[in-house]
């Protein structure tokens, strides 16, 4: 493991106007991008909403492989050409509002890297999980007492679901709290992956919005 700990990026500023989103995967090539790309075309026009990926072991200025820009392409996402790589930083756990890792490995060495991060950092597919216990009356409760900003209201909405913790119900194989990493491997398990992914977006991007549109 070759997380490092470095020099704030450029993104940070402490207690922000903006909600940052981090994900995270091993290279930072295929499964973390693919995801911060589509969180982000589903927030296009949403200002107070940044994005941003890194890996534990990064394939640092690497590109995405052709299979992984064949399905972002497939998508609609037109900017995928542009990423490339880099190495997850203490900074850049300490800068999110919502960590969202692709698999416990990855969840694990993020606590370990910064404990500070526990409380936001989840599994992406836990999150979904969590999501889905957590009651409409309870998400309002937590964004009516927040700042009612719409940064206010994301950060709320990431604290009423770690509060459904506690009511997720043991899975029967923990692998399903992660999405495959398909790197290296065939182009049938890059579509696998994505399968796994792209629902589990779709979900946290709705109740984020839901959140966004409570009064």
């Amino acid at each position: 493991m070759v997380i490092q700990k470095r020099s704030k990026p450029p993104w940070e500023a402490p207690m922000s106007d903006s909600f940052r989103i981090l994900t995270v995967c091993t290279g930072n090539i295929c499964r973390s991008p693919l995801a911060e790309q589509l969180l982000k075309s589903r927030f296009q026009g949403v200002d107070q909403i940044e994005f941003d990926s890194a890996g534990t072991q990064a394939m640092v200025d690497d590109p995405m492989p052709e299979h992984s820009l064949r399905i972002a392409r497939g998508l609609e996402i037109l900017d995928s050409e542009l990423h490339r790589g880099k190495q997850l930083t203490e900074a850049h756990l300490d800068a999110a509002d919502l960590i969202l890792a692709m698999d416990r490995g990855h969840r694990r060495q993020i606590v370990e890297l910064s404990p500070r991060a526990t409380r936001k950092v989840f599994t992406i597919r836990e999150f979904k999980r969590l999501i889905d216990v957590t009651r409409d009356e309870d998400l309002r409760a937590e964004v009516i007492a927040s700042d009612g900003t719409p940064v206010g209201k994301l950060r709320a909405a990431v604290e009423a679901a770690r509060l459904g913790r506690s009511d997720l119900s043991p899975l029967d194989n923990p692998d399903d709290d992660d999405v495959i990493d398909p790197y290296g491997k065939f182009e049938a398990v890059y579509d696998a992956s994505a399968q796994q992914l792209i629902p589990v977006v779709e979900v946290v991007a709705s109740y984020l919005r839901r959140a966004m549109e409570i009064g």
